[in-house]
């Protein structure tokens, strides 16, 4: 008995997997087919042999029902259609046609092609309310990975088989639902949260990062006792003079600001040609919004006093709330400060780089710790911070990246320093 295949929907020959001769065998691929969606893969029905392909790798617009292939059970009778063509006008009809009218050969045409029936031992069933559906291995393989049932898809094999290209193209329109992990005792709740704009931009561009930025790291602790009472004591000015607050945060941007004019090759971009050193030092904010992550740049920063990057930074962030940024907000930083230590209190992070800027510092939180004295019963309190460099490698060499965090840990430890 022969059979004949057909395509299922409109689409290209990609490739065959196998050739003329091959025995194939029931869930084995045969061909790559490629539709307007996606290229999809022909799967093996019955144990036999692939007599004749009658439409190759590379064949266009192939109609639906249109013959591409003929399978055979008997080794014997590949070369029965050797010469074999399909008749003209073989299209959306030809899946009707093809299983009553054979070759044009007279040892075939004394045995007439019948429609195959289904061998129960060559599908796999499943049963509902005693409905039995068949399905190739490989499409009950993909449906219990993804958890999908099979009473739900409509199988366009033979006989109303369900193939791989059935569970692909249900996962296609219905994948949230249908990967969703489940247990037979169970099902989980949940709620679909819609992406806002910022989250799309924020996910692309980290994700850009991540891929095509050679990442490493450098940390160090700074002890921040002086910077904290320097900070103290410009706040009661502060006050006096009715000011904002000096956050640890400002004190942070102004020393990286520092930092990167006395070590410019961080305040640099990298390009194919050549490499954009920056003579403006403009400190981008991570700032955490519930529409997503905002980064509002605070430009000049070097030449600015802790009391304007104090108002400024304030500024931006409620604008990045209220979710009123404009572009001029944002755009044209140089390199990003990061701060999850003092608002959430993690004690060290690395954080991914903001394209097209080389470097970013994480800053994490400030811990108390005892510092061993002289003698051997000497000891005294103090408090460090760790921060934690993430460079572009193409941009920053270790060296100088080491060097950076140098400059930045002598303005936090040394931070009259940053008032000159």
């Amino acid at each position: 008995m022969q059979d004949f295949l057909h395509t299922k929907r409109l689409g290209n020959i990609a490739r065959w997997l196998k050739k003329e001769g091959d025995k194939i065998s029931p869930g084995e691929v045969l061909c790559e087919v490629e539709t307007d969606k996606a290229t999809v893969e022909m799967e093996c029905m019955e144990e036999g042999y692939l007599a004749k392909i009658v439409l190759g790798d590379g064949a266009k617009e192939i109609k639906v029902g249109q013959v591409i292939a003929i399978t055979v059970e008997e080794e014997d009778d590949i070369a029965k259609f050797k010469d074999y063509e399909p008749p003209k006008g073989d299209a959306a009809d030809g899946g009707k046609k093809s299983s009553a009218s054979p070759p044009p050969m007279k040892e075939v045409a004394e045995k007439p092609a019948s429609s195959p029936q289904p061998n129960v031992s060559k599908a796999v069933e499943s049963s509902k309310a005693g409905d039995r559906i068949f399905s190739s291995p490989l499409a009950k393989k993909l449906a219990e990975d993804h958890n999908v049932p099979l009473q739900s898809i409509k199988g366009t094999g033979p006989d109303g088989h369900i193939v791989k290209a059935d569970i692909e193209d249900y996962l296609a329109s219905y994948g949230k639902e249908a990967t969703t992990p489940f247990s037979k005792a169970a099902t989980l709740d949940y709620t679909d949260l819609p992406h806002t704009q910022i989250r799309k931009v924020t996910a692309s561009r980290l994700l850009l990062s991540k891929q095509t930025i050679p990442h490493y790291y450098l940390t160090v602790d700074t002890c921040v006792d002086k910077l904290m009472e320097l900070r103290s004591q410009l706040n009661t000015l502060q006050e006096a003079s009715g000011g904002k607050r000096i956050s640890v945060n400002d004190l942070v941007i102004k020393a990286a600001a520092l930092a990167l004019r006395k070590v410019p090759q961080c305040n640099s971009s990298w390009t194919n040609d050549y490499i954009r050193q920056y003579h403006n030092v403009n400190i981008n904010v991570a700032v955490q919004t519930d529409n997503g992550l905002y980064v509002p740049v605070v430009r000049d920063a070097d030449k600015k006093g802790l009391s304007k990057i104090a108002e400024e930074i304030k500024h931006l962030a409620q604008k990045a709330k209220d979710n009123s940024l404009k572009p001029e907000d944002y755009e044209g930083g140089t390199f990003t400060v990061s701060n999850l230590g003092g608002p959430f209190g993690v004690k060290q992070f690395c954080a991914i780089i903001n394209p097209p800027q080389s470097g970013i510092l994480a800053v994490g939180s400030a811990e108390k710790r005892v510092i061993p004295g002289v003698g051997p019963d000497q000891f005294k309190f103090a408090s460090f911070m760790p921060v934690t460099l993430s460079c572009d490698h193409r941009v920053i060499d270790g060296a100088i990246g080491a060097e950076w965090l140098k400059a930045f840990k002598g303005y936090i430890e040394n931070p009259e320093s940053m008032l000159l």
